[in-house]
């Protein structure tokens, strides 16, 4: 690590669960970003900013004036273009020793397995059950670390898969013909929560690559930002799980 890299880091190295072994840990991952809109806005602005040395970059949608009252690693000169194609020009002038690998395509079975094999860890910041479960069979299939959130209205929530033994998935929580989609183009969204909980996504990748604290696993945090109201469940695998349970 040269002196740039030392200064560019030193309060992060400064934590004692970080230090420069986990600095180091953090230039050598390489992390997975599906979707580059509320949440993967934040995320991918802390990850690059904290030193994460490759991210790959996952979205097929293009960049809107309705996107930008929360969708904060764009802004008005990028209407028009992909999402990924303006959040990479964002992380380069923030962090130009971040690599960046964009792909403003929605990936099938085959691509997605491919993509999460290749990387140390996956943030699901998607908007739809659909990519959600994908996601989290691809992840649980290669055994691939997964920080997934969801925020709408005024309501989010994170949960951490590290595919640990007796530990749930996504799928445990939510039955994959039942799952109604809220998107916040029909519900709306507070544009905070989405910073609240890309943040948090982004704090436990962080600590999962740096090697540093313990993921929560087998819990889910639920925020309530209207009522200020933070709540945790412990969950449960399902052993009828298809993902996960036992055959």
């Amino acid at each position: 690590m040269n002196d740039e890299e030392l200064l560019r880091y030193s309060r992060q190295i400064l934590l004692p669960e970080i230090s420069i072994e986990g600095q180091q840990r953090l230039r050598d991952a390489h992390a997975l970003i599906i979707g580059l809109g509320g949440l993967g806005s934040p995320v991918a602005l802390y990850l690059a900013a904290a030193g994460v040395g490759r991210l790959t970059l996952v979205d097929d949608d293009r960049v809107d004036l309705s996107n930008l009252q929360r969708q904060i690693v764009h802004d008005t000169s990028s209407i028009g273009q992909t999402k990924v194609a303006s959040a990479a020009a964002r992380l380069a002038r923030i962090n130009p020793e971040c690599q960046i690998v964009t792909l403003p395509q929605r990936l099938d079975e085959t691509a997605l397995d491919r993509q999460v094999s290749a990387a140390d860890l996956v943030l699901d910041c998607s908007d739809n059950f659909a990519t959600r479960f994908a996601v989290n069979r691809a992840c649980h299939a290669r055994r691939t670390p997964l920080v997934s959130g969801a925020a709408v209205r005024w309501e989010g929530q994170v949960a951490v898969f590290t595919w640990s033994e007796d530990e749930a998935c996504y799928r445990c929580l939510y039955d994959e013909e039942g799952g109604e989609d809220q998107r916040c183009s029909e519900n709306g969204v507070a544009a905070p929560l989405v910073g609240v909980i890309g943040s948090l996504q982004a704090i436990e990748a962080m600590k999962l690559l740096a090697g540093a604290g313990e993921p929560p696993r087998n819990r889910l945090l639920l925020i309530d930002t209207l009522h200020n109201q933070w709540r945790e469940l412990r969950l449960r695998p399902d052993p009828a799980c298809p993902v996960c349970g036992s055959p």
